[in-house]
């Protein structure tokens, strides 16, 4: 029972900021912050945004990257990120700043930044469209936008056991959940014209292959990032009192497929950037 609790007793904002800081940011969100660090260029000076930010690390590397004449705001929607990044970065610097607003509806004037960087890697699918739609917003004509997030293809791996463990245990109306939690990641293709459905100009996408290995069917459910944010998703609409076997059951089937070997989950992390050419 004890994955069971791990999926269903949701943690608190306070909780997920700590296992976004030790277990998130260092591994998951290493992968995308390098696609950024790869492809962005911050500006020297004016403003930068960073929406999605979680509890700041790579907000501050870029700060630092940048230097003290560019002043960069980092946002996240868990108020306990941005208590944390700001006790992490007291003593960094003085045009650094940290605020809580929702991404897809930002408390922040049209037309101001002239970076803005947008970390949508764990965010619900359906709210990319109205995150990316706000990171146009909110930037200055000329300004490079960039956004982050997994795209088509990515955790097929599991998928493909997840309908494999619905269907063993007769969970047959729950088979099509798997197909539409396949069918909501974007394409590459998708992004690049939802940058040009807003008007965005010179788009660019890079993508790399990422693979998060695990030992074993146990140590993958019950790792932090599976447990507690991407089984958030994935589960949704399975009831409570069936997750348990579920459970069970993706457990066995991982341990059976990886023959000894560890149980890769890859996803394609993919940055989409481009320039915003007029005023909102």
């Amino acid at each position: 029972m004890k994955q069971q609790e791990v999926t269903n007793n949701r943690k608190s904002d306070k909780e997920l900021a700590f296992l976004q800081d030790l277990f998130i940011a260092p591994d998951w969100g290493e992968r995308f912050a390098e696609l950024i660090d790869e492809h962005v260029t911050p500006p020297k000076e004016g403003e930068a945004l960073y929406v999605g930010g979680g509890t700041g690390g790579h907000a501050m590397a870029l700060h630092e990257r940048a230097g003290e004449k560019l002043e960069l705001l980092c946002v996240d929607e868990n108020p306990e990120c941005t208590e944390l990044a700001r006790a992490k970065a007291t003593a960094t610097s003085e045009r650094l700043f940290f605020a809580t607003t929702p991404l897809d509806n930002l408390n922040l004037e049209d037309n101001r930044f002239d970076l803005v960087i947008g970390n949508a890697s764990l965010v619900s699918r359906q709210r990319v469209r109205e995150i990316f739609s706000e990171l146009v917003r909110v930037a200055a004509p000329g300004a490079t936008i960039a956004i982050t997030l997994p795209t088509a293809s990515s955790f097929g791996e599991f998928f493909s056991i997840y309908w494999e463990a619905l269907h063993n245990r007769g969970l047959i109306d729950h088979e099509s959940d798997v197909e539409q939690l396949i069918m909501e990641l974007p394409t590459i293709s998708d992004l690049e014209q939802l940058a040009e459905d807003e008007g965005l100009r010179d788009v660019n996408s890079f993508t790399r292959i990422e693979e998060f290995d695990f030992e074993s069917g146990e140590q993958f459910l019950s790792s932090p990032l599976v447990a507690e944010f991407l089984m958030q998703e994935w589960l949704a609409l399975v009831p409570d009192d069936k997750r348990a076997e579920l459970f069970n059951e993706i457990s066995r089937l991982i341990n059976e497929e990886r023959h000894e070997a560890e149980f890769a989950l890859s996803v394609k992390a993919t940055l989409v950037v481009g320039q915003k050419t007029h005023s909102h």
